[in-house]
């Protein structure tokens, strides 16, 4: 997968000084599966990066392209497609849904995908440290322990772009280690590569490229 900016500008940024490297003025191309670091502190764009590649928003000039296509002109049943088969996400506001338990979150993504047996499910929870917080409400979790979820539901399909906004910002770092290896391995085993945005901390991460905002 190829992923290129061509003079992206977010309308709300558009009045804020940016850097020569930023990607909102400079652009970029890379090419996955890639292990990506986006750090930057708050207010630089990292959210309006992450909905934007992944065609939430619109409110931006200039183009972005995968594969040479640019998102602009695609329908929404191929948005449909590319998130079910080649595009994941963890957003900062984890979009889970509250009044459902952890398990009924996993399965509803699941049942779309068909990626994942449901021990492999379990495995995922215990390794995270939240396996006996399957049937609770995830309204009633911590939310580091929501960040844990998200992070899960998102490894539940094939992609080869996996798109996470913060993922670890409420986690400790011996958790969000725990997390960021599981993030690699169904990463490597998805033959996939992914952007990670953050404020600044690394996580011990070994990234092969980084994007400045």
């Amino acid at each position: 997968m190829y992923l290129e900016f061509k003079h992206v500008m977010p309308s709300p940024l558009s009045d804020y000084p940016h850097d020569a490297s930023s990607v909102w003025k400079a652009g970029f191309k890379l090419e996955f599966p890639k292990k990506v670091i986006l750090n930057a502190s708050s207010g630089k764009g990292k959210s309006t990066f992450v909905s934007t590649v992944y065609g939430l928003r619109r409110d931006y000039s200039g183009s972005i392209e995968l594969d040479g296509d640019p998102i602009e002109d695609f329908t929404l049943d191929e948005w449909i497609e590319l998130r079910r088969l080649r595009i994941s996400a963890v957003f900062q506001d984890l979009q889970l849904f509250p009044e459902l338990t952890v398990w009924d979150n996993l399965c509803l993504k699941n049942e779309l995908t068909q990626h994942k047996k449901e021990e492999e499910m379990e495995s995922f929870l215990e390794k995270l440290g939240i396996g006996d917080k399957k049937n609770q409400l995830c309204k009633n979790l911590s939310l580091g322990q929501q960040q844990r979820v998200a992070i899960i539901r998102s490894l539940l399909q094939p992609f080869e772009l996996l798109l996470m906004d913060e993922p670890f910002s409420h986690l400790d770092e011996e958790n969000a280690k725990i997390a960021l290896e599981l993030i690699n391995q169904e990463t490597d085993v998805n033959g996939g590569g992914y952007i990670l945005t953050s404020l600044g901390s690394y996580h011990g991460f070994e990234y092969d490229y980084e994007l400045k905002l």
